[in-house]
């Protein structure tokens, strides 16, 4: 039998958007692969998407998730970089043909987080309160089980949301908790929301890398980085999404963890105005990737035999 050798990159280049958390999120990997690689030349291209540059819309209307990775996938696609590092939950759930998940990273907190300058909770907010998220499913929630507030969209970096909400336009924004701790901020939380009553995206806290198919060196570079029972929740999530056509104009949840060898799969589809929720979860015992994936299919073939699809926005 012939064992083929693969040689690991003597330099490495990380595109990322060019916002303090991607830059985080960039440097964290660029660091992680410096240690254990010492004498590999590993560099962070920055970049800005069309993500990144059209604040005044919601992604929904302006054409979804990918529109943060784009620029990314050119880049790979060109040569000029060798890996991209994307916050999962901003992922379409199908990547274009000749680029590939290389690696899920551990995942730091998924949960949802809610920031104020002047209330504790969402329970605190008088009537009218206007609250600020840039993503359907948490308004869906929102508007559910808080009807009495007046939930508006929020765009822009985890920085310029902030600013809004210290400006006063806002009297509380919900924020993934990771990136805020990531960034140090975690003393901005007021309290974290429960996943019973806010279910985080499919992939919300967990950091994956992307690269071109055919890159049998990144690949094996970037397997140490793999974290495998993060990577098989995330799956289990990515292919309830998937099944659903999940993208920013839908209000779907999906959210995996583990309770010792079972994985334990949740997940909703909500109209926009949190009325009517379809809701299905699934615990099994499972040990590879393909079986995290059916899990998630099986999981949105309940959700659409509740009637899930009629909720949908038209393919």
């Amino acid at each position: 039998m012939v064992m083929t050798q693969i040689s690991y990159p003597k330099k490495l280049v990380i595109a990322s958007r060019e916002s303090r958390l991607a830059m985080w999120q960039a440097e964290y990997v660029r660091d992680c692969l410096k240690k254990l690689y010492p004498a590999c030349d590993v560099s962070i291209l920055g970049m800005t998407t069309r993500g990144d540059q059209i604040l005044d819309r919601t992604l929904s209307k302006v054409g979804g998730k990918g529109l943060f990775v784009k620029e990314l996938e050119v880049a790979l696609e060109e040569g000029r970089a060798d890996l991209a590092v994307h916050s999962l939950k901003d992922v379409p759930m199908q990547l274009p043909e000749g680029f590939e998940l290389a690696c899920i990273m551990e995942r730091e907190d998924a949960r949802d987080a809610f920031v104020s300058n002047d209330f504790a909770s969402l329970a605190d907010l008088p009537a009218g309160a206007v609250v600020g998220t840039a993503s359907l499913r948490r308004e869906a929630s929102l508007r559910s089980r808080y009807p009495h507030l007046n939930i508006q969209p929020l765009r822009g970096n985890l920085d310029t949301r902030l600013g809004k909400l210290d400006k006063g336009e806002y009297a509380a924004i919900i924020l993934a908790a990771a990136g805020l701790k990531r960034l140090g901020l975690a003393q901005r939380i007021r309290s974290l929301l429960a996943v019973e009553d806010s279910l985080p995206a499919a992939g919300q806290g967990a950091l994956g890398i992307e690269i071109r198919s055919g890159r049998p060196d990144v690949s094996a570079a970037l397997a140490p980085l793999n974290h495998p029972s993060s990577a098989m929740a995330v799956t289990a999530e990515r292919a309830v999404s998937r099944a659903l056509g999940g993208s920013c104009d839908v209000p779907l949840a999906a959210f995996a963890t583990w309770e010792d060898q079972d994985l334990y799969l949740r997940s909703f589809v909500a109209s926009t105005d949190g009325q009517q929720v379809c809701r299905a979860e699934k615990k099994i015992s499972i040990k590879t990737m393909a079986e995290a994936d059916a899990m998630g299919l099986s999981v949105a073939d309940a959700l659409i035999a509740q009637g899930a699809l009629a909720l949908l926005p038209p393919r």
